[in-house]
């Protein structure tokens, strides 16, 4: 089973915003709306991909000189919100939150919606998963978790998204590949991340597997107690939260992924412009200052790019759903 991690993800590419312009030397990509956009989240309020769109949707206002009006579709695990995107006309009046759920849904099941239905415009976030409980929690540790969910199977209980989700598949993922059965923890879904950790910290649920940042700010105010983050090095801003890397014989690592999106078969030249915008305003300081804020670097990928890894990103999900038994 391929591991799902910012280098599988990205590979070894490094990209200057000088490289991305380059490649819309074909278009003048100066088109520019002439009324307020709206900027669709398939999730929730509170979360990261909420924060990060916010953030982006204010800075592109700044930038393109109409409103961008943030609305949160949320419903059917991701489905409502990324359909609503995909289906809107493409006249550049509609863009948003395209995020990893993209290349999830359709394969366990829950629509025939793909990347294929997208236009993508530029990343917006790489984001590894945590492995979080609350402050007050009686494990101290990744492992004390693991040895209670072999001895009582089904005993414990995990959110953060939907069945199928992609913090669902960092769980049942990461419990497959240490020889568990995906189920030994199990998941109660949720609309998003900000829902998730409020029934955590409600005693709802034993563990949520969201983003780590976003859980930084909870857990750096001792709400919540990270034991664990899915990737190869530790995060900068919670230093002190060894990696799965670390802990695990399987060295099970996971990230999700934001996009600036807008419908299939958006104009070229609309499409490029956004990635123009989107690029512009993430190479500033202010955008700098917002994801060290958040525990999380910087990442400038456009068009192009950002076709290739989401094609690969759906392939290498789409095994690990497939080997965890939830592909339908």
């Amino acid at each position: 089973m391929m591991k799902i991690t910012v280098k599988t993800l990205l590979g070894a590419t490094a990209l200057s915003l000088g490289a991305l312009v380059a490649t819309q030397a074909a278009a003048e990509c100066d088109w520019k709306p002439e009324r307020a956009v709206t900027y669709v989240v398939p999730w929730g309020a509170g979360g990261g991909t909420d924060a990060n769109s916010r953030m982006l949707a204010s800075m592109l206002s700044n930038e393109m000189g109409q409103p961008f009006n943030v609305v949160n579709r949320t419903g059917g695990n991701g489905v409502t919100g990324h359909s609503a995107l995909a289906r809107a006309k493409a006249d550049g009046y509609t863009v948003g939150a395209a995020t990893v759920e993209i290349n999830t849904m359709h394969w366990v099941g829950l629509t025939d919606l793909t990347y294929k239905n997208i236009t993508p415009i530029a990343l917006v976030d790489v984001v590894p998963a945590g492995f979080t409980v609350k402050a007050d929690s009686p494990y101290n540790s990744l492992k004390e978790v693991l040895d209670v969910a072999k001895a009582e199977p089904g005993k414990l209980t995990a959110s953060g998204t939907s069945q199928g989700g992609i913090w669902h598949l960092a769980l049942a993922g990461m419990l497959n590949a240490e020889g568990m059965d995906p189920a030994s923890i199990r998941w109660i879904p949720s609309k998003g991340a900000g829902p998730a950790m409020k029934e955590l910290m409600a005693g709802g649920v034993d563990v949520v597997t969201v983003a780590q940042s976003e859980a930084k700010n909870l857990i750096e105010q001792g709400e919540l107690k990270g034991l664990g983050y899915m990737h190869s090095e530790r995060m900068a801003a919670l230093p002190d939260i060894p990696t799965t890397a670390e802990q695990l014989d399987s060295g099970w690592t996971l990230a999700a992924f934001i996009t600036v999106s807008g419908p299939e078969g958006m104009d070229k030249e609309i499409a490029c412009s956004y990635e123009k915008a989107a690029l512009k305003v993430m190479a500033t300081k202010e955008w700098a200052e917002f994801k060290a804020s958040r525990g999380a670097d910087v990442v400038l990928m456009g068009t192009e790019e950002l076709n290739a890894f989401v094609k690969k990103s759906d392939a290498a999900l789409g095994e690990t759903i497939k080997a965890i038994g939830l592909a339908k």
